[in-house]
């Protein structure tokens, strides 16, 4: 997998994943023109998404609904050092459940590869280059 980030101004960015694009931007108030997420929302799209699709599938697969799941996430910033934390993923389920589907539901959110990523901190490699000085 790999997205690709572009400055556009001030603090706007491009990201570009296969034939798609987004903006990365950041409010007003932080001198941006508010016209895309910032990273940190981004990141918890990421997470609710991620859930939502494993809801989904689970529901669809034992033929209980084809849609209607909503899901949201919160988080508090940390500090010390700055961070998310305090992940709160909230999946709104349009149809009763018994108990077991419940159960397996909640397994099923569980699986999510990002909640999984978060869960298992992974190697994060930074790599810089920079034009040749002569």
């Amino acid at each position: 997998m790999e997205v690709k980030i572009k400055h556009l101004n001030h603090v706007k960015f491009s990201i570009q994943v296969r034939s798609h694009t987004i903006l990365c931007d950041q409010p007003v108030e932080n001198g941006g023109e508010d016209s895309g997420m910032t990273p940190p929302e981004l990141l918890l799209a990421s997470l609710g998404s991620c859930a939502a699709f494993y809801a989904v599938q689970y529901l669809k697969t034992r033929n209980l609904a084809e849609s209607g799941i909503e899901v949201s996430v919160t988080a508090e910033k940390l500090l010390q050092p700055t961070r998310l934390g305090n992940f709160r993923v909230h999946v709104v389920c349009p149809v009763a459940l018994s108990e077991a589907h419940t159960e397996g539901l909640m397994r099923s959110v569980h699986l999510c590869l990002i909640h999984n990523t978060l869960l298992a901190p992974p190697e994060i490699a930074i790599e810089l280059e920079t034009p040749i000085v002569v």
